[in-house]
């Protein structure tokens, strides 16, 4: 993947593993060559990813909307910056900039964002791979929750399995590469509908 869009909040959370798991992903992705997209601020986890990434040399493409840039939480220091009028058009440019998607934990915000992104895969909008960080089980809740739409046959299996959920950042990583489509798949990997 040459580029990965990954969800994070505007806190820190409560655990310093968040952070640190945060760092992690930002350097291992600067070692892998993939570019960053992002919610574009320099708070909470958001702005940990970016200052990791960069500080090892990597790309962070932020994409912010015009009122959070008003509200001076904007990072400054990127390598690109995209200041958008809507958080609709934000989801949107960071969808298009990417070739992946990870959730990392975060609140309301985050879980919109991944809530969208597998929504357009299922309906088949776009094939390319979706993932969770899994630190510390974060993610459980969400994904039993999934299990049972799954078992009470409101979401096909096919579909539960869009959601790739790893407790590590290589880990990750190495399952999202898997399932990344070929190149000549389709055109960055999204499908005309």
């Amino acid at each position: 993947m040459r580029s990965l869009c990954v969800f994070c909040g505007s806190s820190p959370g409560r655990s310093p593993s968040y952070a640190a798991a945060v760092a992690s992903l930002g350097a291992a992705l600067a070692a892998r060559g993939t570019r960053v997209v992002y919610g574009g601020a320099r708070v909470g986890t958001m702005g940990v990813l970016a200052e990791a990434t960069l500080a090892a040399g990597g790309e962070v493409v932020g994409v912010i909307p015009q009122h959070l840039m008003d509200d001076e939480v904007g990072h400054d220091g990127l390598t690109e910056l995209h200041v958008v009028g809507s958080m609709h058009e934000r989801k949107a440019l960071m969808a298009d900039l990417a070739d992946g998607f990870v959730a990392l934990p975060g609140g309301m915000g985050t879980l919109d964002e991944l809530a969208e992104i597998l929504t357009w895969a299922q309906l088949g909008l776009h094939r390319k791979p979706v993932g969770a960080l899994d630190v510390d089980g974060y993610w459980q809740p969400l994904l039993a929750f999934l299990d049972h739409a799954r078992d009470e046959e409101f979401l096909r299996p096919a579909h539960r399995e869009l959601l790739i959920a790893r407790p590590t950042v290589d880990a990750l990583l190495d399952a999202l590469e898997a399932h990344a489509p070929a190149d000549g798949d389709a055109p960055d990997a999204w499908v005309d509908r």
